[in-house]
């Protein structure tokens, strides 16, 4: 087996509420890490957003201020791209959930990056293998699922297509286990494991608050206290995005063709009127601007 040099830098492309919680993660793991975004106030608020967590850990005592500078001064955010991944070791990609747009990037990455550089996807559901064909190192290219918020959340999907090589596979389980994650490793098939599982939940959650089965607050009440899910499939909703939910419904029931996946029609609705969740205000829950 080939041996890899241990991952030393890393690049985060896209300063979205993803990435620069992924950043946030890889700095406090001691990595150098490169935050690119085409947009500087995004790439700004990233800062200080991230900043504002690490805050919060600190009044929590999880975080010290030490370590709040340090996770600080090994972030770089810059809206130059070859200068965010020209020396990089790994790249994870956190654009949003469009193939063709994934697919660019990693055209460019191919062309960017060194040739020993590992590529990494967070998409949450699409073909892994389908990013990696628009490269000349589909043998380096893989998942690297994060769940939101990364700073608090343990899980990380590694997923890999029929062509990743298993050390590109044991290099990143290395530096997931560093950020202080649980990996585990699954085969490239639409939507993974959680996606796959999570969006089958929440959209049967949705249903039956069209059937009037219950109230919204009464089904995620009882997955929280019956199954002990830390917050009830509807307010995931929200949370992720009623948008992206949809889009992921919409491209599991193609690829799966699962009536389970069918997305409902008061999902549909809800998108057509700009309820997308957390991020407008309103979805299954009304939220205060924070």
């Amino acid at each position: 087996m080939e041996t890899r040099t241990p991952i030393r830098s890393i690049a985060v492309l896209g300063a979205g509420t993803m990435g620069r919680g992924i950043a946030q993660v890889a700095a406090m793991a001691g990595y150098a890490v490169r935050l690119y975004d085409l947009n500087e106030e995004i790439l700004d608020r990233a800062m200080k957003h991230i900043e504002t967590t690490l805050d919060g850990g600190i009044r929590r005592g999880k975080v010290t201020e030490e370590e709040k500078k340090a996770t600080l001064s090994a972030i770089e955010p810059t809206a130059d791209f070859r200068h965010a991944v020209a020396d990089a070791d790994l790249v994870i990609e956190a654009a949003p959930e469009k193939l063709a747009l994934k697919q660019e990037i990693f055209r460019s990455l191919d062309r960017s990056c060194p040739s020993e550089t590992i590529l990494a996807t967070n998409t949450s559901s699409l073909s892994v293998k389908e990013i990696a064909e628009a490269t000349r190192r589909p043998q380096a290219v893989l998942g690297m699922h994060f769940f939101n918020p990364p700073h608090i959340m343990k899980l990380v999907e590694v997923v890999r297509h029929d062509e990743t090589a298993p050390e590109v596979v044991e290099v990143v389980l290395d530096v997931a286990r560093r950020m202080k994650k649980e990996p585990i490793v699954v085969r490239d098939f639409p939507g993974f494991a959680t996606s796959r599982l999570g969006v089958a939940l929440g959209l049967e959650a949705m249903r039956m608050v069209e059937q009037g089965v219950a109230s919204v607050e009464d089904i995620d009440r009882a997955m929280e206290l019956g199954y002990n899910h830390p917050m009830g499939p509807l307010r995931l909703g929200d949370l992720v995005g009623l948008d992206v939910r949809l889009h992921i419904a919409e491209y599991l029931y193609e690829k799966l063709g699962s009536e389970v996946f069918r997305p409902p029609e008061i999902l549909k609705r809800m998108v057509r009127e700009g309820k997308l969740g957390k991020k407008t205000g309103q979805g299954f829950y009304r939220w205060e601007e924070t």
